[in-house]
C-alpha cells in the first residue's frame, strides 16, 4: 500500500506509549495497534484529529504517501 503510517515515529518523538495515546484518543489498544502497524484500511477524520491533538502534530507527520513504482 502506498500509504505509510509513521505513528510509532511520532509517539517516540513525544515519548508517549500506546496505552497513553489510547486513553487520550479514546480508541482501543487493538485498533490503535492496527493503525500503528499499517494494517488499517481506513481512518476516520475524527480519529486522525484526536491523534494529531494528542501528539501535537499534523496529519502529514503521521501519514505519508510513497509511490511504490518509484522504487
Amino acid at each position: 500500500m502506498p500509504i505509510i503510517v509513521n505513528l510509532d515515529v511520532m509517539m517516540a518523538k513525544r515519548k508517549m506509549s500506546l496505552n497513553e495515546l489510547s486513553e487520550k484518543v479514546g480508541i482501543t489498544l487493538s485498533n490503535l495497534s492496527i493503525l500503528k502497524t499499517g494494517k488499517a484500511k481506513a481512518i476516520r477524520f475524527e480519529t486522525l484529529n484526536a491523534i494529531c491533538k494528542a501528539l501535537n502534530c499534523q496529519p502529514g507527520d503521521i501519514l505519508e504517501y510513497s509511490d511504490e513504482s518509484d522504487r
